[in-house]
């Protein structure tokens, strides 16, 4: 709340149903929530099948960050997407009310009490698909087993990543028949269409002879200056170089900002960018949702939230341009697909001491960035095939919808019809 990320659709998130949200009458729903941008991300390829396969429905999409909303607009249209109410009953019946959805569908691990109970109660079939637990949030569950079991039970169907994500949630009270593994969505994700400043910075860097290009993606206070100096150590032998540097959240843009500028760095601007030459600069990003594409313009990428104990962020947006990847020691939230593709000679994973050397050593040898990137490609490839298998298990799942109506829930205090 601080930082402005969870005011933007407050009357939403109170039960305020927006006025664009079907009622019953108007069509059968399935609602899909997704957290953030991570999660709207993966779940795309579900929810472009679930819309073909279900004509007759709406399929509709929540999400509880302001980024996730954004996108999920930008990629399903603002008419189909909401901001997830806050778990308290009078915030999730007015939901449940007017949208009676058919299948409820969260990604990941978003395990809200009152908001899975009310589901069930409104007959709602429940999946949660792209399931992991990690090593940070499991102890925590296990401790709460006697209380997740009473929550998991209203779940019908558990997809999980990994097998050792499927043994965790059996272990902190999910049913162990209605667990299996389905793998993991996010190696599905297609890349996304190219917005136009790719373009643009790509025939400014043919233009200026800007090489080579360091891509610092998702990074997070306290890496930006190892990066930077990293950068400078690059520049000295390179100094046509370029980095674009893209902080995680755009409440630290200023702040990455005066960084660059206090260390005396060329800096433009995204947002101020007019076609100046790159060479020799850092380019911040100080935008939201084009990260993914910019990737593609790499020589090296790096992949943050990984060189300080943050859990990392996910390496398979530039496995998907086949472009050689460098992260941090700190990945427990990407545990195994980091795993994996280090198991594959897919990815360098690197301490903070070290960072400076491989950057250079990856950039002065393009036979060892020509394999790191294909070997990505490789990886990324054999591990297709998740939304396939969730799709499956959802339209099974359907199956066992009930056409008759849900007896009317009681609504208390809150409106009973749309409110804008």
């Amino acid at each position: 709340m601080r930082h402005g990320k969870y005011r933007a659709g407050l009357r939403q998130r109170f039960g305020a149903v927006p006025s664009h949200l079907p009622g019953t009458a108007e069509k059968k729903t399935i609602w899909v929530h997704a957290v953030s941008v991570g999660e709207v991300v993966a779940s795309s390829g579900v929810v472009a099948a679930l819309q073909e396969n279900f004509p007759s429905h709406r399929v509709l999409i929540s999400t509880t960050t302001n980024t996730g909303q954004k996108l999920a607009a930008q990629r399903f249209g603002a008419e189909n997407v909401f901001y997830f109410p806050l778990d308290f009953g009078f915030a999730v019946r007015p939901y449940l009310n007017i949208l009676r959805p058919k299948l409820v569908v969260i990604a990941e691990t978003e395990f809200w009490p009152n908001f899975l109970r009310l589901a069930k109660q409104n007959g709602a079939q429940i999946a949660v698909i792209n399931c992991r637990v990690s090593d940070s949030s499991f102890p925590g569950y296990k401790r709460l087993h006697f209380f997740l079991t009473k929550i998991l039970k209203n779940v019908d169907l558990f997809l999980a990543q990994t097998e050792e994500d499927r043994q965790r949630l059996i272990k902190i009270g999910a049913p162990e028949s209605k667990v299996t593994v389905a793998g993991n969505l996010k190696f599905d994700v297609a890349p996304p269409p190219s917005p136009k400043i790719v373009a643009s910075l790509q025939k400014s860097i043919q233009q200026s002879g800007a090489s080579p290009v360091l891509v610092c993606g998702s990074t997070l206070d306290g890496e930006e200056g190892s990066l930077l100096s990293a950068f400078r150590n690059i520049l000295a032998n390179h100094p046509r170089a370029l980095m674009i540097l893209a902080p995680r959240h755009a409440e630290r843009f200023a702040e990455v900002a005066a960084l660059v500028e206090e260390l005396g760095f060329r800096m433009l601007r995204r947002s101020l960018w007019s076609g100046e030459p790159l060479a020799g600069s850092v380019f911040l990003v100080d935008s939201i949702g084009e990260l993914s594409v910019l990737y593609s313009l790499a020589t090296v990428a790096f992949v943050g939230g990984s060189l300080v104990p943050r859990g990392g962020h996910n390496i398979l947006e530039p496995a998907l341009y086949g472009v050689p990847i460098v992260t941090g020691s700190h990945y427990d939230n990407f545990r195994d697909i980091v795993n994996f593709f280090a198991s594959r000679k897919a990815v360098r994973v690197v301490g903070l001491a070290e960072l400076p050397l491989v950057f250079i050593e990856l950039i002065e040898n393009s036979d060892e960035r020509a394999i790191l990137g294909r070997n990505a490609l490789a990886a990324l490839a054999s591990q297709r095939g998740a939304t396939a298998t969730t799709l499956s298990a959802l339209l099974k799942l359907m199956e066992l919808s009930t056409d008759d109506p849900a007896p009317q829930m009681a609504s208390r205090t809150e409106p009973t019809g749309n409110s804008a």
